[in-house]
């Protein structure tokens, strides 16, 4: 939730002034957060049997991600439809990377990856301006899938050649097996840091 108020700092601060599109962007924010959230617990429900909260949450924040590159220029049903789509994919894409054996406990990925993916390529689909689906042809589509193959290609290598530097500077990136069962704030800190949550020995 504290994310979802800071995103109207975001989104619509973004404009960088008090223009008349602010109002419009934080409904359109708003819009893709409530389709977000709805589409993961809908999902969450039909493929696990119950609403899952994690993925309500994750759907309100995939929806955010999904809404921010377009906020401008999606229409209200769009933004809605564009964060639904969203949240459909968050509940998806964190399968996926949990069978995967990825370790990403909080679907990181699947939130700002896939959906910032997402979002990206809605803007060729869904903007009112320059849209396919507004009858603007594939043009912005194409754009919008250059965009997402440059910074996708730039995150994986320079990933690659920082995280293989660190790795030998350090001997490893991963910490011993002692240590991520005893916890990285003992480890790192010589604390814990929620110490009335500490397993009892």
């Amino acid at each position: 939730m504290i994310l979802w108020i800071g995103w109207y700092g975001f989104n619509p601060g973004s404009w960088l002034s008090m223009a008349p599109e602010v109002p419009y962007i934080a409904v359109t924010t708003t819009l893709g957060a409530a389709g977000g959230g709805i589409a993961a617990t809908l999902v969450s429900q039909f493929t696990g049997g119950k609403p899952d909260l994690t993925m309500t949450i994750n759907g309100i924040l995939a929806g955010l991600v999904g809404i921010t590159a377009g906020c401008d220029g999606f229409s209200m049903p769009g933004a809605w439809v564009v964060g639904f789509i969203a949240g459909v994919l968050v509940v998806f894409s964190v399968a996926i990377v949990d069978s995967l054996k990825i370790d990403d406990p909080v679907g990181a990925f699947s939130v700002h990856g896939t959906c910032g993916i997402w979002g990206t390529l809605a803007v060729g689909l869904f903007n009112e301006g320059k849209g396919l689906f507004y009858g603007h042809g594939f043009a912005q589509l194409g754009y919008q899938v250059v965009g997402v193959l440059a910074f996708a290609v730039f995150a994986i290598v320079t990933s690659y050649i920082a995280w293989s530097v660190i790795g030998a500077i350090f001997g490893g990136i991963r910490v011993t097996e002692a240590e991520e069962k005893e916890g990285l704030d003992i480890g790192e800190h010589g604390m814990e840091a929620y110490p009335d949550f500490a397993s009892a020995k």
